[in-house]
């Protein structure tokens, strides 16, 4: 498969999306809490494990919150490991 990845915020679904072509290679489940973005999942199908495609997820929702002005709540446990592995990004981490 030569298509390259497509990354969509889906709003309707409180999602992040990853596709290639028709298909849906991996999501990102989100949630909005006062001003700031809860970063609840990440999946990526099997078939396209190993890709970086979960990172490509948590840095678009980075990305998104650093670019609207919020913080993000991090959940998940990949995105935990993302943050320990880009410590650049740490300021976007709410404090709890």
């Amino acid at each position: 498969m030569t298509d390259e990845p497509r990354l969509e915020r889906n709003a309707e679904e409180s999602r992040y999306e990853l596709w290639l072509g028709d298909e849906l290679a991996g999501t990102l489940k989100i949630a909005d809490q006062q001003g700031a973005t809860v970063l609840i999942s990440t999946r990526v199908d099997p078939a396209f494990e190993g890709r970086g495609y979960g990172s490509q997820l948590v840095a678009r929702a980075l990305a998104d919150a650093r670019a609207a002005g919020e913080k993000v709540i991090v959940e998940c446990e990949f995105a935990q490991a993302y943050l320990q592995r880009h410590p650049e990004q740490q300021d976007l981490v709410l404090a709890s």
